[in-house]
């Protein structure tokens, strides 16, 4: 099942191959040698000068080799991270995975791989070589199952590893690439009698570089073939002497790129040089606000939108159709010639600034969104500004007297943390900037209260009362009231799920006390309201748990927010069930289920599951019940301790199967609840949202092979049971 946004909307999984932007050219022979090598061996690298085409092949040779692998093709982009700490993170999101866990990422990986027939690509490793070549051993020890296509500029030396050195195209393959793209700026444009020795002479002067080929394509608007040519030609003999046709292909790249810089207008070079401080694609608004200023003004004649649109049309910079609306990015070889220029222009630290500055302010804007209708399009913006965010932090840490906007932005991201499914990355993020001492104690507290809550989901109890103890006292001493609430309900929190229902029910009433003296509401402010009905309903008092849910769930349909609303749901939902509502309680679930899915809180799935499997079996169905315990039981080690070790949490999963089993036996339960074990998460909430399978109608038979099948077949139907029988039987 596709995933859908909250909104309803359908987002592509994480991992999926992106679509191709324009059309694939030639190659074919190198793609059946790809093809070849990948049944003989699970490790081959394609290998190659940058501009070559490695990326673009290998996807395509992926896409082609996807009935191959019955578990599918997942693409992990390694090109914008800077941080080999990252990367693991990187591959378990390229592989859709959430774990709520403090497990660390390569058993995470490890743990899925293990029984899956997949081919994952992995793009762009060069500068992360020795982390990668470390988790690719691994996984191919450990995931027999499992085939890795890599492509960077050397090979990563790992044992069983089959090297591809993708060459430059040959001139059949470069003419045709060059005419296409030639014909995509310049509507009209075909290969003539008039223009084909230039085009081919053209072609052999690129050694057949795909990047370099495209970048003379884009030149096109403004000059003829045999003017490209001759600047060209021009070029080339001035860096290397008159021997052109053993230039280095490297040297052949470089000078294709340094002549395309030379051919911008000095505008155009500028901006080049500005947007590579973005890591990954952009959007227009980032781009104007990063790169404007007196020399390229954010709007007017010569601003950031019409000289990006000249660097488009000159293939400079890519444009993409998402699911947040236009993106740009550069390409990486183009992106490091214009870091290069940055950096000797003496503007670099100047960009980079400002480059963190826009992602602290969008950071800023989108936690405040999270609690309003828009709550959909900032879980889904942050995830397509990921890499940004993450250079947006490196950057601070990189200067000891920024380390607080790094406290800040990890402690910001609190709602992407720990709503969207990232409680690993944002561990991993919060442990970073919390290494550092601050001169800002506000963004320091409030980076541990957020590390406490990430700590309390994450199952680490030990880490979470260490971390809230520090922040409750760090916040006494410098008179903080808000980081005193937040530290207060978190560490209510941990009593819920500690089963100290007397201790959680004071904290949380506490909190929510200092909340409302201070003026603060948002999500967070609403869970807590919603963990104390939970608090107050393990204790028996049903009906102000859903006086409390009520409450919450009109100022969620108020605000427009959906996240916390689903926890009310579930609350009410094990009200009405504990009051024989099962059909009310079944209603909530579904809705509270589809919410979390669609936010990939992996904890409010599993919850409603279990709670939706007992439901199921007090409506007659065990043998569906235990089907879903058993899709919860698949999901629990990626959430942690399953129901946090608690016996309240634990009651309805421990009754359900209890029930289940008196009533289809042990081995029938087994059956069921490993059907369910066998779901993927995807499937797992399909299957709780639209009910069990039906199965296939039989094909109707030809009227003549109907008709003897009748007068043939024994009569072997019981005799009619009388009317009352049958009335007892539908009734009962």
């Amino acid at each position: 099942m596709r995933r859908t946004s909250p909104s309803g909307s359908h987002s592509p999984v994480h991992g999926d191959l992106p679509a191709e932007l324009n059309s694939f050219v030639g190659r074919r022979a190198e793609l059946a040698e790809l093809g070849r090598l990948l049944e003989d061996s699970r490790l081959v690298t394609v290998t190659g000068v940058g501009g070559v085409g490695k990326t673009r092949f290998a996807l395509r040779s992926a896409c082609d080799l996807r009935e191959r692998y019955c578990d599918g093709v997942r693409l992990a982009e390694l090109s914008a991270l800077t941080d080999p700490g990252l990367m693991e993170h990187a591959v378990v999101e390229a592989l859709g995975l959430t774990d709520h866990t403090n497990k660390p990422p390569r058993q995470v990986l490890v743990e899925h791989l293990a029984a899956r027939r997949l081919l994952l690509v992995l793009d762009g490793f060069e500068h992360l070589v020795d982390a990668v070549a470390g988790l690719v051993r691994e996984l191919l020890r450990r995931a027999p199952g499992l085939t890795v296509l890599a492509t960077g500029r050397l090979p990563l030396s790992v044992d069983g590893e089959q090297s591809f050195p993708l060459p430059p195209m040959p001139d059949p393959d470069a003419v045709p690439l060059f005419v296409d793209r030639a014909a995509a700026g310049q509507p009209g444009f075909r290969l003539t009698d008039a223009n084909s020795a230039a085009v081919h002479e053209l072609c052999r002067r690129l050694d057949g570089i795909p990047l370099a080929l495209e970048l003379a394509a884009g030149r096109l608007r403004a000059l003829s073939v045999e003017q490209v040519l001759d600047r060209l030609d021009n070029r080339f003999r001035l860096l290397t002497g008159s021997t052109r046709g053993a230039l280095p292909r490297h040297q052949t790249l470089r000078t294709a790129i340094g002549w395309s810089h030379e051919l911008c207008t000095p505008e155009q070079r500028l901006l080049w040089a500005r947007l590579s401080v973005f890591a990954g694609p952009f959007d227009l608004e980032a781009a104007e606000y990063v790169c404007g200023g007196p020399e390229l003004p954010d709007e007017g004649v010569l601003g950031v939108l019409d000289v990006i649109t000249d660097l488009i049309a000159q293939s400079v910079v890519v444009r993409e159709d998402t699911a947040t609306g236009v993106r740009y990015r550069m390409l990486d070889t183009v992106r490091e010639y214009g870091a290069e220029w940055l950096a000797a222009m003496g503007d670099a630290e100047r960009v980079h600034r400002r480059h963190r500055d826009w992602y602290l302010g969008l950071a800023t804007w989108c936690e405040l969104d999270w609690f309003s209708p828009r709550q959909a399009e900032v879980a889904a913006r942050v995830d397509s500004e990921l890499p940004n965010l993450r250079r947006a932090m490196e950057y601070s840490l990189e200067h000891p007297q920024d380390v607080h906007l790094g406290q800040y932005l990890a402690g910001t991201l609190w709602f992407y943390w720990v709503g969207c499914g990232r409680l690993s990355e944002g561990r991993h993020w919060l442990d970073r900037v919390l290494e550092s001492e601050s001169r800002h104690e506000a963004h320091r507290l409030k980076a541990l209260w957020v590390l406490g809550y990430v700590a309390v989901l994450q199952g680490d109890a030990i880490g979470a009362l260490a971390a809230l103890q520090e922040c409750r006292e760090g916040a006494e001493l410098s008179a903080n009231a808000l980081a005193a609430a937040y530290a207060v309900h978190r560490s209510g929190c941990l009593a819920l799920v500690s089963d100290d229902m007397p201790r959680a029910e004071e904290l949380l009433r506490e909190a929510l006390a200092r909340y409302q003296e201070i003026g603060e509401l948002n999500s967070n402010v609403l869970m807590g309201q919603i963990e104390l009905a939970m608090a107050v309903a393990f204790r028996g008092d049903l009906a102000q748990a859903v006086a409390i849910c009520e409450e919450v769930t009109e100022i969620c349909e108020d605000h427009g927010e959906r996240w916390a609303l689903a926890y009310a749901l579930y609350v009410r939902a094990y009200a009405a069930h504990t009051d024989g509502r099962l059909g009310r309680a079944r209603e909530l679930l579904l809705e509270c289920l589809a919410i979390d899915h669609a936010f990939n809180d992996l904890l409010g799935v599993v919850l409603a599951l279990e709670l939706l499997a007992l439901v199921t079996l007090d409506a007659g169905d065990p043998a569906e019940a235990a089907v879903l315990q058993g899709a919860a039981e698949r999901i629990w080690p990626s959430v942690g301790l399953p129901l946090f070790g608690s016996a309240y949490y634990n009651a309805p999963h421990a009754l359900c199967e209890e029930q289940a089993r008196e009533r289809l036996g042990d081995g029938r339960y087994e059956t069921f609840r490993c059907e369910g074990a066998s779901l993927g998460l995807d499937a797992a909430v399909a299957r709780a949202l639209e009910g069990p399978p039906r199965p296939a109608p039989a094909p109707p038979l030809p009227r003549a092979a109907a008709a003897t099948a009748r007068s043939s077949a024994p009569n072997t139907r019981e005799p009619a049971a009388p009317r009352s029988v049958r009335n007892e039987k539908t009734t009962g």
